[in-house]
This record gives C-alpha cells, structure tokens and sequence, in this order.
C-alpha cells in the first residue's frame, strides 16, 4: 500500500502528458505491456523484444533485448508482462512452451534471468501477482497452469483445467489467493493457489473458446470475459453462482478486454481478426461504442492503458507492425453519427418506432394509429457531460401494433412444418403441396403448385386409339347426340347452314371412344384433352358414317347448353316446330323421306362436342418455355414478402429453374428464408433447406464448429480415440449417473461435470435436484 500511494502521490504531482502518435516497429506485435511509472512500453512478438520510452512527442526505442547472432525460440513471445512492483522485472511466454523472466538491471547485454520449460506447448499468457513480488502464474495451450516462484527453479504448483488449452490466466486485484482462468472450452474457472488439486468455481461463459479475462480494478466482484461468440460478458461473482449482470454484443471475436481506470463502467476491446478497430464501451449502453479508435490497419494485438489511475491514454500494438499511443479526446464517437431514429418489425408483424421526444413533442395533433399505437417513454439519466457521457437525450418508442387475425404467422409455421421439399416425384411433390396451401386457404399459393406440376411434368405417352381406328384420319372430333327434342331433330335432319366434308378411308366405318383412352382427368400426365359440353360420347350413339363422301348439314341450333354456343335468339317456353322447316323438309335435297323419317324415330335432346382425340399438335410445351415465366412469380412472391414460396419452387424445380436465377439471388432468398426459420425456432426445417440447397455460401452454415470434444467422466480427460472406451481409465465413458448403465442412444451430458446418461434419466432427476446424480456437487442444469 505504500507504494501504490506513492505513485498516486506522483501522479498527482507531475501528471501524465502527451498526444497521439505512433511509431514503426521492425515486426508484427504480439503483446504490449507498461511500467508501472508509466515512462516506458515493451513491445514482443515472434520476431520483437523491444523497450521504448514514451516521450510527450514521440516514442524512443531504448533497448533490444533479442540479442546473438542467432536468437533462440525463447526470444518468440507470445505474451509479455512488466511486473507492478520491481520495474526490472519482466516476464514472456514463448512459443515453444518456455517461460522466460528478464531482469533489466543486469549490466550484460542479455538480460534473461530465468527459464523455466515445464508446459509442452505454446504458452499463452503470462501473469505477476499484483503484490508479491515473485509469484509468477503461466497458462499454455497443454491445459496446465503452472504457478513459480522465481527464487526456485521451477514450479511450485501445477493446476488442471482438465479442457485442451488456457487462453488467459489473471490474478485477482482484491484476493490474494484467487485467479481466474478461460478455457477453449467455453469455460473460466476460479482457483485458489493454496489448492491446485480442484477449481473453486466453474461456469461456462460463452458458447466457443473464452480468449481473455480482466478482473475490475476497484469493484471485487466483477469479471470480464470475451469470447469468440463476438460477446463482452461481465460476471458478478460474489453470489455463489456467477451471474451475468451485462453483456455487450461486438462485431468480431473478442481477443482483449480491458477495464478503463477510474472508470467503473467503461472497458475496452479489441478483436481477434475481422476488425481492425479498439472501442471503449459502457457496459450500461451495449448496443454503441462509446469510443472508437480507428488508427491501425491490421489487427490489434495488444491494449493496455498507460496508466492504471489515468483513464485518458490508451497504448495499442498491432500487426500492421506500429504502435500507438491513443489520447481518449481525439477518439471518434459513434453515437454522434448514429442514426437518431430506429425502426424494426417484430415477428408477428408489429412495428417498433424510437424517435427523439422533441421531434414527436409538436406533433400533439396527429391521430391515433386504427391498429393501435403504445407509447413508451424512455429517458436517460445521464448528466450532460460530452466528454465522458454520451450525449443527455430523451426518446419515446410507439408500438404499432396490426390486427391479430390479419398478421398471424400461423401459416408460415405450418408451411414450413407439412411442405414436402425432396423425397418424391416432381408431381407427387406439387400436389401435396397444394394441398397444403389450399388447406391453410391460401388459394394462390395453391394454384401455383398446380400450374407448376402441369408445366414441368414430363408428357407420357398416351394410347393412340382412335388413331388406330381411323387410320390415316389426322384430325377427327367425337359427337355425342342424345335425347333431342322433336324440334332439334329436325335441326339435325334439315340443315340449312355450315356442311361439313368428312372423308374416310374404306375400313373406317364408325368412330369408337373409349372413355378410358381419350379422356383425361384433370393433373395427368398424358396428353391433354379439349373437353367441350357436358355429355359424354356412347357407341350406342354414334350415328353411322358412309364410305363415300357425303354432306351433312346443319340447322340453326335453337337449344343448345350455354356453356357451349351462344343462344342465336329468344327461347319460347314450349316451341314447336318451325313452320319454314314444316314446309321445306320434304323440299330438302340433303335428307330423303326415308332418312328423316327414321331421324325422327330417334330420341335425341342434346348436340354437344365432346373432346379431339387427336389434336394437329403436340399439346406439351418445352418446360424451357416457361422457364421466364416462373423466374417472374417467384421474383412477385418474394418481393411481396413471400420468400418462403420462392425458396420452397426454387428447391422442388431445381434444375429445371436454378440456372435462371443468378447466384446471389438465391443466396439472398435462402438467407432470408432461412432466418426466419430460426426465429421461430423450426431448426429441423432449416437444416433441411440448408442440405438441399446448391449455393456453395448456404450448405456450408451447418458444417461449421461440427467437431465435439468429449472428456471422460471418470478421469476427467479429454478422449483421445473414437470409441466410448477411455484410453487412460479403461472405462466406459457413456455411463449413465443414475441408472449406471451404458448408454446406447441419445446421450445428454453436463458441460461443466462432464457427468450425463440417458436424457429421459436426467431430465426426472433435474426435476427434482439441483445437483450432479452422480454426487460431484455440482449444479447441473438442463435447458
């Protein structure tokens, strides 16, 4: 404590000064740390270990430590620290396992003071206790962290993560005894070094590998962690369950986290790959950077701020090979370029609108919204500091709100749930789902699939009979003649109008039909049919055909059904036979008295044509033909909104439609699709449309992270081989906690024991208790 007070003491007296700038450095840095007087930075990397001195103007290079002709790996740091409490004292991780302590006050050139090389593989990260001067805390990528005491030649402990790698190890600011460790796993665990046989506490913190931890410097129980699942998570770990009291969504994978000075709520990261950028965030407004400092050009490696009581400078290094001391007032504020108003739709089709109070204050006369309109007022409690606060603003947020029935998502999830997308022929496939959309009363959606089936449904080829009967007759058309009247008999015997030259061959002397061959029922694949009228043709109807070539006239039809001919002029209720055919029958030249005597004994009452059974065409277009025509419904469906259509034909087509569609069309369809598929949470049916789908962009969303890492219930190490065998206990590792069985389906397990069983077996159990079944004490959960 006296020191610490004598440097705040100095602090105050000659305070820190200084302004933006920058430097060139020999190689890519790795790590960055300070002094605790904070007059000079080192800077390491796998090809850089220097000193520089932080001058107001400018850095100055004061000392290369990577000395000899031919520096060993321990010179590749992959992480560097500058002790708090002897400024000569500095400590790096290399990459080739080692952990390598540097005194600065030897009077050689080299200055390596102790090597210790105990962790088989790359250590990454390195860590002095706050107060004890030689108490030194390593993490490598073997899963093993190591605690030394630099006045002995090795370890003094080694602490089991039982997981494949540490990524950062910190000592805790207020207990002495307490550090904090993140793991590949997703999981930190807190340890006592007076007990490195077991962690005091595990929970997992991210979904993927936690790549760094800071403690707060003056709140005792909170920590940050960041992980590659682009989240800053802060833990308050003073309940007996670590809880996260924030949590702030970034771009990228976090690499550093860093806590402001004499900030509470204030931290600063950096990321992994992707973005180049440092931001400073306040945890109690996740949704924008406070601060953004935009300089480098490459990945940020390394932040740490200059002094510990000074929350104004800010030292970064990067692998654009610079390094940067940032002043906090040149930093860029997001939040003066943000947009001032948001607007988004909810899932059910309500509307959320957030604009600035005083732009909506004189706007007092405007009329109430029909589908509904909810104001929520919100205010910030701020003071109107615009240096250190982001700016004093108040916005109300109205709710529009549809009508319930009318914006039911109902049918997207029963669609999406009952269509049938692959696993069938192309038409069995339409007609069902057809069937669905006309079933949920969506009748255009319903027609489409219909149209689609008859479109691209390949032509089989139909029987030729009528061709057969007749011969070389290229066009004929079937006439069913049943139960006229009196009066239309004589339209039939005496015509006056439109005759009609049929010529047959010899040996076709009648048309036969057979309703099995001719006639086609709606959604076949044969050759279509023209179908007219409503009677059907019987043999026992036809009448029959000469050899020779005859005319048959046609009277003016005076009944006929409406669907067929338009009715020439007004029917009488009743009407007898025209006088003028009464009179000019027997004048006929086409009927003899014979041939209208016997047409008269027949019963006939209708005249209707029944259907072509061979048409002068092939009724069956290329489906290339309407391969613009579907392009353009499916461009309508999703430009109305109904993008799961579009990617619904566009994967039942496939081939057939792919090609006319560019790739980033689809791509966008599917993506679209495929969102809202998992915002109402139907993953089965995602992954369905991500496995049928041909963009290169879109199969590949669900072979990504497929690899799990499994450790054995027994040993607690991870398995090596791919049997449910332990190499290292011999047992099994798929018993079940409660039943002590070997579990042969569905196994559900406990990230944090690493104890499962049979899912049904757990589940009842968790019902009831909180703890492991199989008696570890810990407190497992089921979600």
């Amino acid at each position: 404590m006296e020191k610490m007070s004598r440097v705040t003491t100095a602090l105050g007296s000659s305070s820190i000064t200084g302004r933006t700038m920058f430097c060139h450095l020999d190689a890519p840095a790795n790590a960055i740390s300070v002094c605790r007087d904070a007059a000079q930075v080192v800077v390491a990397g796998r090809n850089i270990f220097k000193i520089y001195a932080l001058e107001e103007e400018q850095f100055v290079e004061k000392l290369n430590l990577r000395v000899g002709r031919k520096p060993s790996l321990n010179f590749s740091c992959a992480d560097v620290m500058w002790h708090q409490m002897e400024e000569n004292l500095l400590a790096t991780a290399a990459t080739n396992g080692a952990v390598v302590t540097w005194n600065l006050g030897k009077p050689s050139r080299n200055k390596q003071d102790q090597l210790f090389t105990e962790h088989k593989r790359t250590v990454n990260k390195v860590c002095f206790h706050p107060t004890e001067a030689y108490m030194l805390l390593s993490g490598s990528q073997d899963g093993f962290m190591k605690c030394f005491d630099l006045r002995k030649k090795e370890s003094v402990s080694t602490f089991s993560g039982q997981s494949e790698s540490v990524r950062d190890v910190q000592f805790s600011m207020k207990d002495y005894f307490t550090f904090a460790a993140s793991f590949e796993n997703g999981n930190v665990q807190l340890w006592d070094i007076r007990r490195p046989d077991r962690y005091e506490r595990m929970f997992t913190a991210h979904t993927g590998p936690v790549f760094c931890c800071d403690w707060h410097p003056d709140d005792r129980g909170w920590l940050a962690t960041g992980g590659r699942d682009k989240m800053v998570k802060v833990w308050d770990m003073t309940t007996n369950r670590a809880k996260e009291i924030y949590c702030v969504q970034t771009i990228a994978s976090v690499a550093r986290v860093k806590w402001r000075p004499e900030k509470k709520f204030h931290l600063a990261t950096c990321s992994m790959m992707v973005d180049h950028n440092i931001y400073v965030w306040d945890i109690r407004r996740p949704f924008i950077p406070f601060a953004t400092f935009e300089e480098h050009k490459d990945v940020t490696t390394g932040i740490v701020w200059r002094h510990q009581h000074d929350p104004q400078y800010l030292l970064s290094g990067s692998k654009d090979s610079t390094l940067y001391q940032h002043m906090f007032k040149d930093a860029t504020r997001p939040v003066d370029k943000a947009n001032p108003e948001g607007l988004c739709f909810g899932l059910m089709g309500d509307l959320a609108f957030a604009v600035n109070e005083s732009l909506v204050s004189s706007d007092g006369g405007r009329k109430p919204y029909p589908g509904g309109d909810r104001r929520y007022p919100f205010f910030s409690f701020k003071k109107p500091n615009p240096t250190e606060q982001f700016a004093h603003v108040s916005s109300a947020l109205s709710v529009f709100e549809t009508d319930l029935d009318s914006s039911r998502m109902d049918w997207f999830v029963k669609t999406a749930q009952l269509y049938l997308l692959s696993g069938k022929p192309f038409t069995e496939l339409c007609d069902h789902n057809a069937t669905v959309a006309r079933e949920l009363k969506r009748p255009q959606v319903s027609t489409t699939w219909t149209m689609l089936r008859i479109m691209f449904s390949d032509p089989a080829p139909g029987p030729n009979h009528s061709l057969s009967k007749l011969g070389g007759l290229p066009l004929m058309n079937s006439f069913s003649m049943k139960e006229m009247g009196p009066e239309s008999r004589l339209e039939r015997c005496k015509g006056e109008s439109r005759q009609d030259n049929i010529h047959l061959e010899p040996g076709n002397s009648h048309i036969s039909n057979n309703n099995e061959e001719n006639e086609e029922t709606e959604g076949s694949d044969g050759p279509t049919e023209y179908m007219f009228g409503d009677a059907e043709l019987d043999d026992d109807d036809l009448y029959p055909l000469e050899h020779d070539n005859q005319t048959v006239a046609e009277e003016p039809m005076y009944t006929l059904p409406p669907e067929a001919f338009q009715l020439r002029h007004e029917i009488i209720d009743n009407p007898s036979v025209p006088e003028h055919l009464q009179q000019d029958k027997a004048d006929s030249p086409h009927v003899s008295g014979n041939e209208a005597e016997v047409a008269c004994l027949t019963p006939i009452e209708s005249f209707s044509l029944i259907s072509i059974s061979q048409p002068l065409y092939s009724p069956h277009l290329h489906a290339n033909f309407f391969c613009p025509i579907v392009r353009e419904m499916l461009s309508h469906y999703a430009e109305r909104g109904d993008v799961q259509m579009a990617v619904s034909v566009l994967i039942v087509l496939g081939e057939k439609i792919r090609k006319e569609i560019d790739d980033l069309t689809q791509e966008h369809w599917y993506m679209s699709y495929i969102d809202l598929l998992q915002r109402f949470e139907l993953w089965n049916v995602s992954n369905e449309v991500i496995k049928l789908s041909t963009c290169s962009a879109i199969t590949c969303l669900n072979q990504t992270s497929t690899t799990l890492h499994i450790n054995c219930s027994n040993c607690k190490r991870p398995m090596s081989n791919k049997g449910w065998i332990c190499d290292r206990c011999r047992q099994c590792a798929s018993a079940c906690a409660v039943c002590h069985h070997v579990v042969k389906g569905l196994f559900v397990w406990c990230q944090g024991c690493s104890h499962g069983g049979h899912l049904e077996h757990i589940m009842n159990w968790l019902k009831n208790n909180s703890h492991c079944p199989a008696g570890c004490g810990h407190l497992c959960e089921y979600t």
